[in-house]
């Protein structure tokens, strides 16, 4: 038997299979969210949808075959990219949303956001394993600065999502790369402090409307409270098991979800007007299994590095799945982030399927000689 397709037969099959079911899941739903309208453009949203699962495939088999550990000397370059595209998108970036946010190349659009999220997770796990003798306000401060960058950018978008992104991903390496714990306690009373300086005077007039919205959808209905109530309504009216695929005279079938929207970070509605409490069940205890499964191999990783990949990548896919549900049933506001596998985002699909071909290489390679 060959190396490689001892790798292959080796693999953690359980995170490829609850992979592909959402991702398929993703395509079916952008279908259904979409098949009413009249905008070929649109109409072609699942199709697009599909070849980038495609690509994503490929991008998993590679990365779960070649060793994790090339990271140490791959990060930097990614990370690097990443900064540059971020910079690029300030001058060429496609608005979208309000934001200057994505890069468009011929056919494909990217958002270098999301690059620039792996990237620097992949950095921040080289820099909490091999250098855990340094002292741990060093350590903090470069943390800090491989952080800031790219954060500042997006913040300069704005894209206030993908921003907030970083905050629960960057506590969670800390905590697993033995920052001490005063260190993060610290770190966690300083953004309570500076939350409401934030929304006072660092967020745009329609992002205090969001806000102003999450806290009295009432407010203002057919504005900027406009999307959270049609989501309320579209998640309430499905019921205990839903309306059903094409059910006449649904919230998704009337088209009363924004329509810009409906697609990406409006799809959790979509899926829980057609399917149900039941469904919204099944569709979350898929992403928990797949967490679940993504610690344990962290669990069993061989090295540092290896544990803070799959920690950083499960925080990262936890804090898309928790703020786009969250924002869809009222508990936060409106803020802009796709559902991992399931929104039409092409890109973030890719670096989704990359991420868990980087957790997938973790388990592969976690009896290899260090």
């Amino acid at each position: 038997m060959t190396p490689l397709l001892r790798k292959f037969l080796g693999m953690n099959w359980l995170i490829f299979a609850i992979m592909m079911a959402l991702a398929l899941f993703g395509v079916f739903a952008i279908y259904s969210a979409t098949y009413m309208r009249d905008d070929p453009v649109v109409l072609d949203f699942w199709r697009r949808q599909a070849g980038w699962v495609g690509i994503g495939m490929v991008a998993f088999f590679v990365a779960s075959l070649v060793d994790y550990r090339w990271v140490k000397w791959g990060a930097l370059p990614m990370y690097l990219g990443g900064i540059a595209f971020l910079i690029l998108a300030r001058f060429i970036g496609t608005r979208v949303y309000g934001a200057r946010s994505w890069i468009k190349v011929g056919p494909v659009n990217f958002q270098p956001a999301q690059l620039a999220v792996i990237a620097g997770i992949m950095v921040l796990a080289i820099l909490l394993s091999q250098f855990r003798n340094l002292h741990p306000a060093i350590r903090l401060l470069l943390c800090g600065i491989i952080c800031g960058a790219p954060m500042l950018l997006i913040l300069l978008q704005p894209d206030l999502g993908e921003a907030i992104i970083w905050v629960p991903v960057i506590l969670g390496m800390l905590f697993v790369g033995g920052m001490p714990k005063r260190y993060l306690i610290c770190i966690f009373l300083l953004i309570i402090i500076v939350i409401p300086i934030m929304i006072n005077f660092g967020l745009k007039t329609y992002q205090r409307q969001r806000i102003t919205a999450f806290v009295d959808p009432d407010l203002d209905p057919l504005n900027s409270g406009y999307g959270i109530n049609q989501a309320l309504n579209a998640v309430g009216s499905g019921g205990w098991a839903g309306l059903g695929f094409k059910s006449v005279n649904s919230q998704v079938e009337i088209e009363s979800l924004p329509q810009t929207a409906v697609q990406n970070d409006y799809i959790f509605p979509v899926i829980a007007n057609q399917w149900g409490f039941l469904g919204g069940v099944v569709l979350i205890s898929a992403f928990a299994l797949l967490l679940i499964t993504c610690l344990i191999v962290a669990y069993r990783a061989a090295d540092d590095i290896g544990v803070l990949l799959c920690v950083g990548f499960s925080a990262l896919i936890f804090t898309h799945v928790f703020q786009n549900v969250g924002m869809m049933i009222g508990m936060l506001p409106i803020t802009g982030v796709p559902l991992p596998l399931i929104s039409y985002s092409g890109s973030f699909v890719l670096m989704v399927m990359f991420a868990l071909g980087l957790v997938n290489s973790v388990w592969v390679h976690r009896k290899a000689v260090l």
